[in-house]
């Protein structure tokens, strides 16, 4: 409370439980007090960093303190994905406290009582606190209130107050951190030839013609690429192939899902309801007391209708619909009312044909096909054949049916062709919008009809009994696999069961491909199980209940943190390794002709192509129409007019650059402006760049999966 001592001193306390809520949003997962850990005496060690090992106690309370923020802010508990986020943020607070507190503390970086006093009640307000003290009426921020609420702190209630100590704790790290970046972040400095280089790069121009032999011109069986080439590329080029640590197991699912006779007795149920339903006094009532997924009764247009009581229109006051079996639900409708609507609503389909531009003639084209088609169609074509043959639209695929829609969800045009007719079938003529022409069947004439609605839903859920059978099969399974091996063929002889696997899983992760909440599933891939043991390659795993499944799994392989081994990055090494092979066996060929582009690309042969490139800008390296190709950009702009370039390997295949012309960049007459620029951009970057840098350095250790 140092920071509280000296305001008092100074000045007086301040209004506000309108901090409060502020605060716990602020203090999202930074420093508190810890509390009594849940794994007695086992090892409570969640990693190290910098050398320093972080305790479940400590960690928790980071994590805690994250948590009551998300709280604060969503007004929810957060679900196991928001956990899993939050966890992370936990952990990199974690790394950022321990790992940067070092480097404050070799360079002696200090923050006094008087800098945390004046981040508060100063002149250099603390964001948060300006933010939380303005009148949002006149914008003006209040001191007066800051002192006001400070003094009147120790009586509001204790988790206000713990909020405040927490912000307040947090106040000398953040003040020190912004010390060290800004050490690092105001040493960026550009020199006015950098930025005379950087400004004639942006700004000169050649126009360059290149011949390109792709590196699919070449079939991949015409080289053979080896294991130790592979390897040699690996060696090489280490620092692109950094990974975390990672696991890969293979899986089978067994789904929990509801069975025929799990089906029948939920239909049961629902047709004693319909039965009931039909003499229920009060709709409401009977909906709250009897559905799944209770809402009020509603006046429903037959656009805002479900497809199944869309079907019965003309619908009866006073009658139930239903059941209707859909999406696993079973529903019942029963209609209390009918009167007229504010807005009309129709049905109709329709035939897109659009002009292929924006000329006069493009569009009588468009017209003529469209009367063309019309009248195909009046002869006794199928419509929604006619929709899937000539349509240019999303609703081909439904015989442009555009289903129900009320007045007001329609371009003018079509609107009034729609609502102005009177009964169903093929409007007379095209009508045309600012899309192009429609030809259009109206399936349903305009009607203002609502009815009121009351629905009943009831979903086919899985028994007890189904759910055991699922287990059991389950447990079957985890019998016969007590290994890689006997796991694979027990698969293999259940033709019902479908083996799938995951690559490269993180310790982080809370999904396994589509199996969403499958945290359990990482944390026993990465050594937590129920015996204590380490997974080890091969070891099967328990029966997870994740969802609505039972999964059982077999750690397939381990991956540490640094270099990736070959086998997990081989087809993407292979695929550079062989247009690596495939540059050598083209620039072989290209080298050894001579003559114009044109005349080496006819003596090469197919897969050969000469193209010219307008607007090439030295600083960006990419050529227009051909995409990112830095190397041919270096080259063409090292050359004369003229000139070409030898052959050389490309991004997309083997190039050779011929310039020809340069539009030089006019002398820079701002300098300064550009040195601005320039180092606005470098310092912008800086944060990120030293947190990944000291996050580097640190040696961290993750365990995590330990205990979450």
């Amino acid at each position: 409370m140092a920071l509280i001592n000296t305001i008092r001193e100074k000045s007086g306390w301040a209004v506000g439980a309108i901090i409060i809520g502020l605060l716990l949003f602020m203090l999202g997962g930074d420093f508190l007090y810890g509390r009594s850990s849940i794994f007695g005496k086992n090892d409570l060690t969640v990693g190290e960093i910098a050398g320093e090992k972080v305790e479940y106690e400590a960690f928790n309370a980071t994590l805690e303190q994250a948590k009551q923020g998300f709280i604060a802010q969503q007004q929810r508990q957060p679900d196991e994905q928001a956990m899993g986020y939050l966890r992370d943020q936990a952990w990199n607070q974690t790394i950022y406290r321990i790992a940067f507190q070092k480097e404050f503390d070799k360079l002696g970086l200090k923050v006094s009582d008087e800098e945390l006093t004046d981040m508060v009640q100063g002149n250099n307000i603390h964001p948060s606190i300006r933010q939380a003290f303005t009148d949002p009426a006149t914008g003006q921020f209040d001191r007066t209130k800051v002192i006001e609420y400070l003094r009147n702190l120790d009586k509001l209630p204790p988790q206000a107050q713990d909020a405040f100590r927490n912000f307040e704790a947090n106040l000398g790290p953040e003040r020190m951190a912004s010390k060290y970046n800004n050490l690092l972040k105001l040493s960026t400095y550009v020199t006015s030839a950098e930025a005379k280089r950087f400004d004639q790069a942006q700004n000169t121009r050649a126009t360059l013609r290149y011949l390109m032999v792709p590196y699919f011109a070449l079939s991949d069986s015409s080289v053979q690429v080896t294991d130790s080439q592979l390897q040699a590329y690996l060696d090489k080029n280490k620092g692109r192939y950094k990974v975390e640590d990672g696991r890969s197991i293979e899986y089978v699912s067994i789904p929990v899902t509801a069975s025929p006779e799990d089906s029948a007795t939920v239909r049961k149920t629902v047709n004693e309801l319909a039965t009931q339903f039909a003499t229920a006094p009060v709709d409401s009532a009977f909906v709250k007391l009897n559905s799944d997924a209770p809402t009020s009764p509603a006046y429903l247009s037959p656009a805002d209708m479900p497809e199944k009581l869309r079907e019965q229109l003309p619908l009866q006051v006073g009658k139930v619909y239903g059941p209707y079996a859909e999406n696993g639900t079973y529903s019942l409708y029963k209609v209390s009312g009918q009167k007229a609507g504010a807005q009309a609503a129709a049905r109709a389909s329709h035939i897109l044909i659009k002009p292929e531009g924006t000329t006069p003639e493009a569009d009588a084209a468009a017209k003529a096909k469209a009367t063309e088609v019309l009248n195909k169609i009046k002869a006794g074509a199928d419509f929604a054949a006619m929709a899937r043959q000539y349509g240019t639209d999303g609703t081909t695929a439904t015989g442009g049916d555009l289903g129900w829609f009320q007045q007001g969800r329609m371009v003018p045009e079509f609107e009034k062709a729609v609502f102005g007719a009177t009964s169903a079938g093929l409007l007379p003529a095209p009508v045309k919008t600012s899309f192009g022409y429609h030809i259009i069947k109206i399936t349903a004439p305009k009607t203002a009809q609502t009815y009121q609605v009351a629905t009943v839903q009831k979903s086919i859920q899985p028994t007890d009994a189904t759910r055991d059978v699922a287990y059991q099969k389950a447990q079957a399974l985890k019998g016969e696999a007590t290994s890689l091996e006997t796991f694979r063929a027990a698969v293999a002889k259940d033709k019902s069961l479908q083996k799938v696997e995951a690559k490269g899983l993180g310790r982080g992760d809370q999904a396994v491909n589509n199996l969403q909440g499958a945290r359990q599933l990482v944390r026993w891939a990465y050594g937590v199980n129920p015996e204590g043991e380490p997974t080890e390659v091969g070891d099967v795993s328990e029966v997870f209940e994740i969802g609505d499944q039972y999964v059982i799994a077999v750690l397939t392989g381990e991956r540490s943190k640094g270099t990736a081994d070959l086998t997990s990055v081989k087809p993407e090494i292979t695929a550079a390794v062989r247009n690596e092979l495939k540059a050598e066996q083209i620039m072989k060929k290209l080298n050894g002709t001579k003559g114009t582009l044109e005349q080496i690309a006819q003596a090469y042969g197919n897969g050969a192509q000469v193209k010219t490139a307008e607007g090439v800008v030295l600083g960006q390296g990419l050529i227009p129409g051909l995409g990112n190709e830095p190397v041919a950009v270096g080259k063409a702009f090292g050359l004369k007019p003229g000139q070409k370039s030898a052959a050389f390997a490309g991004e997309q295949g083997v190039l050779i650059v011929e310039p020809v012309s340069v539009q030089a960049a006019p002398a820079t007459t701002d300098v300064k402006a550009v040195r601005q620029q320039l180092t606005a951009q470098r310092a912008a970057r800086a944060d990120g760049l030293i947190y990944e840098a000291i996050k580097q350095h640190a040696n961290i250790k993750d365990n995590r999966t330990k205990f979450f």
